[in-house]
């Protein structure tokens, strides 16, 4: 996921797929731990993608906090 995707984001969908990328971490860390998981990559894509996801978050709540 690119960065100028998640700033075309709204606030719900932001929501969403900071969620929908938690349940993944936790889907790939048990596969990971049963001996399943195939695309080890994936893990690390999916982290990153949590924290591009919560850095644009937290860059919107602090926009609307300070009026600008």
């Amino acid at each position: 996921m690119k960065m100028a995707a998640v700033r075309e984001m709204t606030q719900e969908e932001l929501a969403r797929a900071i969620e929908d990328n938690r349940r993944e971490a936790l889907n790939l860390r048990l596969q990971a731990q049963t001996g399943q998981l195939e695309n080890t990559a994936r893990v690390r894509q999916v982290r990153r993608d949590i924290a591009r996801l919560l850095t644009e978050q937290t860059v919107r709540v602090k926009k609307a906090a300070t009026g600008v």
